[in-house]
């Protein structure tokens, strides 16, 4: 499922003509808890009907469909850090919960018909992927966002405290480069004979996720960080 053509989000369009451009904004809407039945609504109409911050909303949106923020989007005074922590989590429980598993599965499907050397190499890449992954999403979870709730509703200093954005940006792996070699094991060095099916199955997720983890990591990147940054920066001239 992939868009086939580029559209630049405003308030006044339909969710469902973007979704029918676009079907992963579905899974965009899921992160917002937003329902899916979103009938000839538009954009602004859902946003006010589920007290959704409107400037986050369009931001991630236009992201899905391919359109990096620009910086003069990103303004405390405009945006919900405490949305965006909150959507960025349940793309977390999405990962560990849906898609993993999901890929796994696939994955001892295989053994069936293939060479046993062949495929435990693949799901050794996979466990040791996924284990990073997880540790990535774990820090996430119990360090950094709770600091950053913690300093949005000014119960820290960031010069008070030893932790900060900084140590965040250093933290910040990146997790999808695993997934691309991954995705190159299959491609070109792994040869499954018959289970063409199950091949492009894995495949479709794969890519599924590295489009879905770019958007994550350019959320953290380019929304999250720059506006817990100014607040740093407030608090610690404060």
């Amino acid at each position: 499922m992939y868009q086939s053509q580029k559209i630049y989000v405003n308030p006044n369009m339909k969710m469902s003509t973007l979704i029918n451009e676009n079907p992963p904004l579905l899974l965009m809407l899921d992160f917002f808890e937003v329902d899916y039945a979103v009938g000839d609504r538009t954009i602004e109409k859902i946003c006010k009907e589920n007290n959704i911050n409107i400037n986050v909303f369009l931001v991630i949106c236009n992201l899905y469909n391919g359109f990096y923020p620009n910086k003069s989007d990103i303004k405390t005074s405009d945006m919900d850090i405490s949305l965006i922590i909150k959507f960025l989590k349940n793309s977390h429980k999405f990962y560990k919960k849906d898609r993993y598993p999901e890929i796994k599965n696939y994955i001892h499907q295989l053994y069936i018909n293939q060479s046993k050397t062949d495929i435990g190499r693949i799901e050794s890449f996979f466990n040791e992927y996924f284990e990073e992954v997880v540790e990535h999403l774990r820090y996430e979870d119990e360090i950094a966002f709770p600091y950053f709730c913690r300093l949005i509703n000014s119960e820290c200093d960031s010069s008070a405290t030893k932790f900060s954005v900084n140590e965040y940006r250093e933290h910040h792996s990146d997790i999808e480069t695993k997934l691309s070699d991954l995705k190159t094991l299959l491609l070109k060095h792994v040869s499954l004979k018959d289970d063409f099916a199950l091949r492009r199955k894995i495949l479709y997720s794969l890519f599924e996720l590295e489009r879905d983890l770019n958007i994550h990591s350019t959320i953290e990147e380019m929304v999250l960080l720059p506006l817990v940054d100014e607040i740093e920066t407030q608090r610690g001239n404060g």
